[in-house]
């Protein structure tokens, strides 16, 4: 099942269960003769003395039904209901599903309270929709999502996968992967390592390459899942696998004896018993990201047009100085690998690097204007960048962004440095508030410890703690040339 037919089966699961269940309370509240303030209206329509007919209850009740549909579906997918399921946990999913309508039923009381009639019988009835909504949502995920495991255990939909190592762990995770179809895997062949047995087939599976040849693995058999199964030898190269793939449709999970190799990438799931890694996972939950963007727009907007009027007399000021134009654009890598045009207040002479090339800034740099230099003190350069934010390109808070050619480089030197292109790139990190400017390789080294760092501990708690900081070393000027 594709994941667009898996989304749209969902959402269409999910409105029939929420439409179900506010028809569940209006029947209850019907039979039990609590429509006491709707007599009014029935007469004042032409219904006479007699009893408030369920036809009226439901013109004048699911009007509401089409907000409420909406209220749900937003919700569900602000926690992430709809993400893809791939073999997991249906008891976890009930339970992810019970939170979250608990969670939305609250905010529906709270919202529609009187504090003089707290508890009248229509907010009891708020329990009844509750109750309704666990067992009709809950219910009709456990109806598809037993449906996908069925089709995957037919072998319909499963994943097409490779196992790097072809040596004593590679074969047991094959047995463990046929014991258990409704894992979703369709292992296609294994990938040999250093130091693992020159075999052309493995537990009747082929060996396609070896992992110098891996990318081209994954492009000629249409791979979607590596996992790996390394020996001692291989540990080592795992980051490097990792970059190799760089660009590909692929995600990457272990078993978890290489947890310490890779520290900070892992998300473990259980099946079956069968211990998995994934690699590279998505570093904050999805309410967190919507409101992270929600955050970045909002902020954008108001500095953006707030500062207008002191954004026009800089803009003066660097056409007054010097020539050249007032913003500078450059080439940056951001998230996923993607080349963007950064923007920046200019702060140096026009053509800076004409005959230097690429380099980095220096702490006396003579390419730097007496009104960048000040501009960088303050880290006012930086203003445009909310464009940036805007578009998407960046955020507030992340790994600042590199420029291609030293990507290129540093990629060689830190394996690791891939992971800084897991997530958006941000005007401000917890590695410019905690060191300077990047002026040698060593300083890009011990940035990347910090930047791993933060997104080993993402949170809207620590994307706003770093703001406060920035603006406090903005204020003071520390680390900035």
């Amino acid at each position: 099942m594709s994941k667009l037919k898996e989304k749209l089966l969902l959402l269409s699961a999910d409105v029939l269960a929420v439409n179900l269940a506010l028809l569940f309370v209006l029947w209850i509240r019907y039979e039990g003769g609590h429509w006491e303030y709707l007599h009014h209206l029935w007469r004042l329509y032409g219904g006479g003395k007699g009893a408030v007919s369920f036809s009226f209850v439901l013109r004048a009740y699911l009007g509401p039904a089409g907000v409420l549909s909406l209220y749900w579906v937003v919700l569900f997918a602000f926690y992430g209901l709809y993400r893809s399921w791939r073999a997991r946990s249906r008891l976890d999913e009930g339970i992810a599903v019970a939170k979250v309508v608990t969670v939305g039923v609250v905010v529906l009381f709270l919202a529609t309270l009187d504090l003089s009639h707290p508890f009248p019988s229509a907010k009891m009835a708020m329990l009844a929709y509750w109750g309704g909504l666990l067992v009709l949502v809950g219910g009709g995920r456990l109806g598809i999502r037993s449906f996908q495991r069925h089709l995957l255990i037919k072998g319909i939909g499963r994943r097409r996968a490779v196992i790097v190592g072809s040596g004593e762990r590679g074969r047991t995770l094959l047995e463990d992967l046929r014991k258990y179809p409704a894992l979703g895997y369709e292992v296609v062949g294994f990938v040999r390592g250093p130091g693992d047995p020159p075999e052309e087939v493995v537990g009747g599976t082929p060996v396609l390459g070896t992992i110098e040849e891996l990318p081209e693995v994954v492009r000629r058999y249409c791979v979607e899942e590596v996992l790996l199964a390394p020996s001692p030898e291989l540990k080592r190269k795992v980051p490097e696998i990792i970059s190799a793939c760089d660009g590909l449709p692929v995600t990457f999970s272990a078993v978890p004896d290489i947890y310490d190799i890779v520290s900070g990438y892992v998300r473990t799931n259980q099946i079956y018993g069968l211990p998995l890694i994934e690699l590279l996972p998505d570093f904050m939950p999805p309410w967190e990201r919507a409101a992270k963007r929600a955050l970045d727009i909002v902020v954008s907007i108001v500095v953006l047009l707030g500062g207008a009027p002191l954004w026009l007399l800089i803009a003066i000021i660097i056409k007054l100085e010097s020539k050249g134009p007032v913003f500078y654009l450059q080439e940056r890598v951001g998230k996923d690998g993607r080349i963007f045009w950064m923007y920046k207040f200019r702060s140096m002479i026009e053509d800076a690097e004409k005959y230097t090339g690429p380099v980095w800034a220096t702490e006396d740099d003579p390419r730097i204007t007496k009104v960048g230099r000040v501009l960088r003190k303050l880290r006012l350069d930086e203003v445009p960048q909310f464009f940036n934010v805007l578009k998407g390109e960046m955020s507030l808070v992340g790994p600042r962004p590199e420029r291609p050619y030293f990507v290129a480089q540093l990629m060689k030197i830190f394996p690791l440095y891939i992971k800084r292109l897991r997530v958006a790139p941000g005007i401000t990190g917890w590695a410019q508030v905690k060191w300077g400017y990047d002026r040698s390789l060593e300083d890009v080294q011990e940035k990347l410890k910090y930047d791993l760092f933060y997104i080993e501990n993402m949170s809207l708690r620590m994307d706003l703690k770093i703001l406060l900081r920035t603006v406090w070393v903005a204020l003071r000027g520390k680390g900035a040339y």
